[in-house]
């Protein structure tokens, strides 16, 4: 995984992500929401990682009112987007990649959305998670599923190598309960192909999984992308573009 590339990429999306993600933010709306429904105590020492532009970082701070909120993310370029968050002296930035990233430790909740497909090793980082909660600590993210933007995949023989919602329930059993999980397909529908890849360059993926992207090097080849993709994904008079969230929440177990 280039996480220099990984950086670069989401950096010049930006600007447009915010318009462009609406599936990641129906994905926060979710979460944030399932944290109110699954978190049994106050969790007042918050992190999270992958903060990107705030859509999750903000549904936070209403739901869970914490009495300290650290935003870390790969970008520095992030820290610009919650400029109006970090305003508050309980809200504060570390930029970096955060499976190496020096965090406190005893925090009451680590958690994110849509960040832990870009981790080398996500078995590592439930590690780490696990010895910087408190006791009884939250761990609770989502990430995305094995049928992630199948269609880009089907086509290019590419694409990020997503975990099952089983494969992740192992790696977290050694350390965690798991109290909460699921798994849903969010399809959305474009006018044409080239508007599917539109879409993805806006909030910052195409770049990050480019080697899907190579086997489109020419307008020949772009044709013929866009051709398959409409005879193999066409609902009606559009085609699909399938996401596959997976939703996670876990509580620190006591180790003997």
């Amino acid at each position: 995984m280039n996480k220099q590339l990984i950086a670069e990429r989401f950096s010049k999306a930006i600007h447009t992500y915010s318009q462009e993600a609406c599936v990641q933010r129906q994905i926060a709306d979710k979460m944030a929401h399932l944290l109110t429904e699954h978190l049994h105590v106050p969790c007042p020492k918050v992190i999270e990682f992958g903060c990107g532009t705030g859509f999750y970082s903000r549904l936070l701070l209403k739901t869970l009112q914490p009495d300290e909120l650290l935003l870390n993310d790969l970008c520095p370029e992030m820290e610009q987007c919650c400029s109006d968050l970090l305003k508050e002296k309980r809200i504060s930035f570390l930029p970096g990649d955060a499976e190496t990233v020096s965090f406190p430790d005893q925090r009451s909740l680590i958690t994110s959305c849509s960040t832990l497909q870009w981790f080398e090793s996500p078995r590592h980082f439930f590690e780490r998670c696990h010895s910087l909660l408190q006791l009884q600590g939250y761990f609770a993210f989502s990430t995305f599923g094995e049928e992630n933007m199948k269609e880009i995949r089907q086509l290019t023989g590419s694409g990020l190598s997503y975990p099952s919602r089983e494969e992740l329930l192992s790696a977290l059993s050694t350390h965690f309960q798991v109290l909460y999980a699921e798994e849903e397909h969010i399809p959305l529908s474009f006018d044409t192909p080239l508007q599917v890849l539109y879409h993805l360059k806006q909030t910052g993926v195409t770049g990050v999984t480019s080697s899907a992207c190579r086997p489109l090097r020419t307008r020949r080849d772009l044709q013929c992308f866009c051709e398959r993709y409409t005879r193999e994904f066409s609902q009606g008079t559009s085609v699909t573009l399938t996401y596959h969230p997976i939703y996670l929440i876990a509580q620190k177990k006591q180790m003997e």
